[in-house]
């Protein structure tokens, strides 16, 4: 599918197309392995956490921060 097909499509089938992608991704997770890095970056966070230097928050709340 080119970009100009993508561009053609209504929202409502953008959404669809992006929902049977994801499913066929997900139906082949283990194919993909995730880096090294990641798992560090994972207990990193979660080190910083548990010692109250990090703090969860929502995701509408992480969206609109990572907009700034």
């Amino acid at each position: 599918m080119s970009t100009p097909a993508i561009d053609l499509m209504s929202w409502e089938e953008k959404l669809r197309a992006l929902e049977e992608l994801w499913d066929a991704i997900t139906r082949e997770g283990d194919r993909y392995e995730s880096p090294a890095w990641h798992e560090q970056e994972l207990k990193e966070t979660q080190q910083r956490f548990d010692a109250g230097a990090e703090e969860s928050m929502d995701w509408a709340t992480a969206k609109r921060d990572l907009r700034r």
